[in-house]
């Protein structure tokens, strides 16, 4: 199972601040996300996952020059997320240096959009879901009636969506759902969320989920990176 690193941008910042060597008291904090991104690279991340906050407020990528300045300091994939729920916002990410974009619930919920957007990416798009029925229940669908996980995962998947992220909040239904998606779908599934410790990391490795997105818990040094990764083997 991969472990990827998050970062939240916002105004071209990090929004956590990142010191990898607060416990010993050696090096200096820093908000730069391409700095931070070099560290787990190095540290043998396969990927960064980006979060584009002001994007996501606007309705179009906004932090395409810290994106740029990420993939001219790093030859790793890119993932981003904000603002690209649109073909033209993907074609804007991929040309700031993204490699891959992360579509939210609305794209789901719109064949013709998602279409568009498959257009521009293909394989390199996913879809970011909810684990949580309720969640799922909540969102203002336009069809007559909300779809369970496995209806809308079923349908992604049909219209050729390669790779999903769902969020979760760590419960034993939750878990269950997922082993139950990673054993019977054609699909690259990643979990974003519910995370909090090394077995959380152990519990989703055993589910078969093929990675893990973990942000302000590896920023914040809750989690080691490199335990985590030795968790998800």
């Amino acid at each position: 199972m991969e472990v990827i690193p998050a970062i939240d941008l916002e105004r071209g910042r990090s929004r956590v601040v990142f010191w990898p060597g607060a416990a010993a008291g050696v090096g200096a904090p820093t908000d730069r996300p391409d700095r931070i991104a070099e560290h787990f690279v190095g540290l043998g991340a396969p990927l960064v996952h980006l979060v584009d906050f002001d994007g996501a407020r606007a309705g179009r990528p906004m932090s395409l020059e810290a994106v740029g300045a990420i993939a001219a300091r790093v030859a790793t994939p890119i993932q981003l997320a904000g603002g690209v729920d649109s073909a033209d916002g993907i074609r804007l990410a991929f040309a700031a240096g993204a490699t891959r974009a992360l579509v939210s619930l609305a794209v789901a919920d719109d064949p013709d959009v998602l279409r568009e957007c498959l257009a521009v990416a293909g394989d390199w798009l996913g879809v970011g879901l909810d684990a949580r029925s309720d969640r799922l229940a909540a969102f203002p669908w336009r069809r007559p009636h909300p779809p369970t996980l496995r209806d809308l995962t079923d349908e992604l998947v049909g219209a050729g969506v390669a790779r999903l992220v769902l969020s979760h909040g760590g419960g034993d239904a939750e878990v269950a759902a997922l082993a139950d998606l990673a054993r019977t779908v054609e699909v690259e599934l990643l979990v974003a969320g519910g995370i909090r410790d090394l077995e959380g990391v152990r519990r989703l490795r055993d589910a078969g989920v093929g990675g893990i997105i973990l942000g302000e818990a590896l920023l914040s040094g809750a989690i080691d990176y490199t335990a985590a990764r030795e968790a998800a083997a």
